[in-house]
């Protein structure tokens, strides 16, 4: 395999090409985003002028190039390969967009057009690998067909000195063109609503609602798993989660006025059985209003619509008579008593009482 070239690469609405000496004010306001400085360690920090100058002057040596508007000439963001091997013939793919272009779709046009001229010259696998808690990365991995494949643990060296876990994505020069399919699309319009409860996904917003949730007593002697999470963590990477389809996770809000008053999620996914699991936790004062019940129904209903789930299967504890009072109420039908199914306090094990719900129990 023969090196690759350093070349402009044309792209839908954007050119890729090596950058100029008249790109440093841009490269410099770029460089000055917070989130630059912390998902692109490849980038100059701090970046004044001489900084960018000397990050342009090198850039043929790492096959750096940007992303400009074709029309303008402007600086967009940039987009390279990275740790090549010829032998293998596979590389990394990175990205980036600057603030004031975000949105529009370039880092996509970027990356699909880069792939595509790797491929060309003799490449057979790209892998993108993005942070847990950059959804807006992994998105562009996906649209540009690149498939997730998992987490590798402590693989990127940040600027702080820490190691980070990255996910993973891929693309192989015989996968078919277009984005790549996700086994759980995202919610329509974004959210889901039955006029007094409002399901919306979970974010590092509501890190402060969901940690007072999960500090409650009641709360956390029902939820399983939830000693010793790190909640700050799991709202950071939900988004990504979803992409990755492995769980979703919503907050529960008041439809009037937007008031946080609980989560929600579908867990352990077992496509072959087309079924997965939903589990929720209200907030003291919305307790005993039917918010609870109203959410199983919505998340459940989508679920069947758009996820292609055949069941959906709660379980509680036996003395959670709350919980099996919702779940009832929602339409679910007790199925079974599983003995010692739950881990418990101290490496104790607790019944469980099984649950399920069908589309035509909706109706």
């Amino acid at each position: 395999m023969q090196p690759l070239p350093y070349e402009p690469v044309p792209g839908d609405g954007v050119v890729l090409r090596p950058p100029r000496p008249d790109d440093v004010v841009d490269l410099v306001g770029a460089c000055g985003d917070p989130l630059i400085e912390r998902f692109v360690p490849s980038l100059p920090s701090p970046c004044g002028t001489a900084e960018a100058a000397a990050w342009i002057a090198m850039a043929a040596n790492r096959g750096e190039l940007v992303v400009a508007d074709p029309g303008t000439g402007r600086l967009l963001g940039g987009c390279r390969l990275y740790h090549l091997s010829t032998q293998d013939r596979t590389a990394e793919l990175g990205y980036w967009t600057a603030a004031r272009a975000r949105g529009r779709g370039f880092a996509t046009a970027a990356a699909t057009a880069l792939t595509g001229w790797a491929f060309r010259h003799g490449l057979g696998r790209l892998e993108v690998l993005a942070r847990p808690d950059n959804p807006a990365s992994q998105r562009v991995a996906l649209a540009a067909g690149y498939r997730w494949e998992g987490r590798r643990r402590g693989v990127e060296y940040g600027r702080d000195g820490e190691r980070y876990d990255l996910v993973a994505f891929a693309r192989l020069a015989t996968d078919p063109p277009g984005p790549a399919p996700r086994a759980v699309p995202d919610l329509p319009g974004g959210r889901l609503s039955d006029g007094v409860v409002e399901l919306r996904p979970l974010g590092p917003a509501d890190t402060a609602d969901v940690v007072a949730l999960q500090a409650l007593p009641e709360v956390a002697a029902t939820t399983v798993g939830g000693a010793g999470r790190d909640l700050v963590r799991m709202c950071a990477e939900a988004a990504g989660e979803w992409l990755a389809g492995s769980t979703v996770r919503l907050a529960i809000r008041d439809a009037a006025s937007g008031a946080f008053a609980g989560d929600i999620g579908l867990f352990n996914f077992e496509p072959v059985l087309g079924q997965a699991m939903t589990g929720y936790t209200l907030a003291p004062a919305w307790r005993g209003r039917g918010y609870a019940t109203r959410a199983v129904r919505l998340l459940a209903g989508w679920a069947f619509a758009h996820v292609g789930l055949a069941r959906v299967i709660a379980g509680t504890v036996p003395d959670n008579v709350a919980s099996q009072r919702v779940l009832e109420r929602a339409g679910f039908r007790r199925e079974g008593y599983q003995r010692g199914a739950l881990p418990g306090p101290a490496g104790t094990r607790i019944d469980d009482i099984l649950y399920a719900l069908l589309p035509t129990d909706l109706s």
